[in-house]
């Protein structure tokens, strides 16, 4: 029996056994090349715009003016209306070439079907890690909403493991102003799973503020969700830390209001105030500044 040979074996499957010089009674699986104007782009391109997009295709079309195009885009026939060939991958480099000034481009020509334009153009960028976490993860529940496929199947499809898929789609739970955060490099991925142990949108957003305010790192995140799920104080040591640069602040507040030496401690269930002085006049001085009055 044959093997078994699917897209998750990615886009090997899909370049021509022949060598690009060796005769073809068709231009199916050969290369060619073919106007870069009667190409359009894939409407199921998973990958989303992003800043650094354009400055990336500037690079590659400079590369593109020097060497040329060095690996063939693949293409299928468009059915209806608009440009003869719809891209199924290789769209950097289609708009690259038409930024360096090409008018023609080495393309493949493949028959698939719209199930399959999705999937190669997914695996495609996934191979190259091009995709965001919330790319990917749109791109996943594209293929189980449009059809129907499970996480199973999308797995096996794109060579990763059910729970990868299934954390990756959990990132879209999150309300729109975390992933946009996400989106935009505001946190990471890290950032995002750790928000998604706390089961309300408004918890989620309010842990959101105190990593963009205070800088917190993953595991920060991550110890104090675990805080506000458990309901497990803050640990004595943590306390103690807070406590002593809290009494640092206010004994550098005091000594610049008294103009003297305070120093302030802090215990348990209180504390003290020492205030220094080193003649009558400066007790005098503390004396009015403290109470409003002479002593």
């Amino acid at each position: 029996m044959a093997p078994k040979i699917g897209l998750g074996r990615g886009l090997d499957a899909l370049l021509p056994a022949n060598p690009a010089g060796e005769a073809q009674a068709s231009t199916q699986g050969s290369i060619v090349e073919l106007p870069v104007h009667e190409i359009r782009a894939n409407p199921r391109q998973p990958r989303m715009a992003r800043g650094q997009e354009a400055l990336n295709l500037e690079e590659l079309a400079a590369s593109i003016r020097e060497h040329g195009v060095l690996q063939p885009i693949i293409v299928t026939r468009t059915q209806g209306e608009g440009a003869p060939y719809t891209l199924i991958a290789g769209e950097r480099r289609w708009r690259a070439a038409q930024l360096a000034g090409l008018t023609h481009i080495p393309a493949i020509i493949k028959e698939v079907s719209s199930r399959e334009q999705l999937e190669l153009a997914l695996i495609e960028n996934i191979q190259r890690s091009d995709l965001s976490p919330l790319e990917e993860a749109n791109a996943y529940q594209q293929l189980i909403n449009e059809f129907g496929m499970t996480q199973e199947l999308v797995a096996d499809r794109v060579g990763k493991s059910r729970a990868a898929v299934a954390n990756a789609i959990r990132l879209l739970k999150l309300p729109g102003q975390i992933q946009a955060a996400l989106m935009q490099g505001e946190i990471t991925e890290g950032h995002a799973r750790a928000l998604l142990g706390l089961s309300s949108a408004a918890d989620q957003l309010a842990v959101l503020q105190e990593i963009r305010s205070r800088g917190l790192n993953v595991r920060q995140t991550e110890e104090l969700v675990r805080r506000m799920t458990s309901g497990t104080p803050r640990s004595k040591k943590i306390e103690r830390h807070e406590h002593w640069r809290e009494a640092r602040e206010y004994e550098a507040r005091l000594r610049e209001a008294l103009q003297t030496k305070v120093s302030l401690q802090r215990s348990r269930k209180g504390g003290r105030i020492v205030i220094e002085f080193y003649s009558d006049e400066e007790f005098q001085v503390l004396f009015e500044r403290l109470v409003g009055e002479s002593a």
